[in-house]
């Protein structure tokens, strides 16, 4: 269950990742304050977040998988689990 999981969380990333990855090359192109980082760090930022999401996404899905199949397991000695018949 927990790789289906990071398979998931990994394929919902990539919906994300466009996202992250343009608003801080959008931001680069923002009014300059003295506060304000170099465009380069910022579509640096842009570039690093188009890399390390997907990796992120799928390395917590696995996590909350297997917690969530451990809250499944807990649970189904309490209350007997789920039953499926199939004729």
């Amino acid at each position: 269950m927990w790789k289906v999981s990071a398979a998931i969380y990994r394929l919902m990333s990539l919906i994300f990742v466009p996202f992250f990855a343009f608003f801080p090359i959008i931001a680069s192109f923002a009014a300059k304050t003295a506060e304000s980082p170099p465009p380069l760090v910022l579509v640096g930022i842009g570039i690093a977040m188009t890399i390390g999401m997907p990796i992120l996404y799928a390395v917590m899905g696995f996590i909350m998988g297997v917690i969530g199949a451990w809250f499944y397991n807990v649970i189904a000695k309490w209350i007997g689990g789920i039953q499926v018949e199939v004729e």
